[in-house]
């Protein structure tokens, strides 16, 4: 456990929870560096599933603002470029990876439940793709495999919130749960990862060519977040956004 997720492994289960629900669990620094221990971790104890949850009334409202105004470019871009990594591992993961949504997925948060293989909606949500407003591409690629070029551009370019059932229609989502029916879904999904073993699972995700693109996203984010000027970017939507 540290402050900001929660790990509780039960066998061959481990179910991380994102733990800032106060803050919207958005992902600071510290949250990123735990998720990606907690990935690190669980490729060598065993794990066959990793659900990623989180407390309180959302998900993950994206990249954590705190702390703006003592950023500099380079920290931000940093920053950035550690979440890309991030939800490179989780993607190419050798375990089936799933993650439960409820309320607002936003941002790097929508981008971290995008990367899982599996994508639940535990009740209500709604997504929302803010970065390209303040100059930023993150995860672009990796929704378009998701739901398609054309819709990926429209949602990242709009900036528009997406409803749970869009979501489930375009493939962003996969399904649907009550709270009573998490346990057994768990179990069932449980049953399938572990079916195989790790070194197969990983040769499977990279048959299916979940890493082929690695190289083009990271060098996506890169080129956008190396522009000057990102932290005055990020302040005026955030500016721009506190008005609305």
């Amino acid at each position: 456990m540290t402050g900001t997720v929660r790990i509780q492994a039960r066998g061959p289960m481990t179910r991380v929870t994102l733990d800032r629900p106060d803050k919207g669990n958005s992902l600071s620094a510290g949250m990123v560096s735990a998720l990606d221990a907690a990935i690190d971790r669980c490729r060598e104890d065993g794990t066959a599933l990793f659900v990623l949850d989180a407390e309180g009334r959302h998900f993950c409202t994206g990249f954590d603002l705190g702390n703006l105004d003592a950023a500099t470019d380079d920290a931000l871009m940093a920053r950035f470029v550690r979440i890309e990594i991030l939800l490179q591992k989780l993607q190419v993961a050798p375990f089936l990876t799933v993650a439960l949504g409820h309320g607002r997925i936003v941002g790097a948060g929508a981008d971290l439940f995008v990367a899982c293989q599996r994508r639940v909606l535990a009740g209500d949500a709604s997504f929302r793709f803010p970065g390209a407003a303040f100059g930023l591409v993150l995860g672009t690629g990796r929704l378009a495999r998701a739901v398609g070029p054309a819709r990926a551009c429209e949602w990242v370019g709009s900036g528009r919130w997406i409803s749970g059932d869009e979501a489930l229609a375009a493939g962003l989502a996969q399904d649907v749960v009550d709270e009573a029916d998490i346990a057994p879904l768990l179990q069932r999904l449980l049953a399938e990862g572990t079916r195989l073993d790790g070194a197969t699972r990983g040769a499977m995700q990279a048959a299916a060519g979940r890493e082929r693109h690695a190289d083009q996203d990271l060098r996506a984010l890169v080129l956008s977040a190396a522009r000057p000027g990102l932290c005055e970017r990020i302040r005026a939507f955030r500016a721009a956004t506190l008005e609305t």
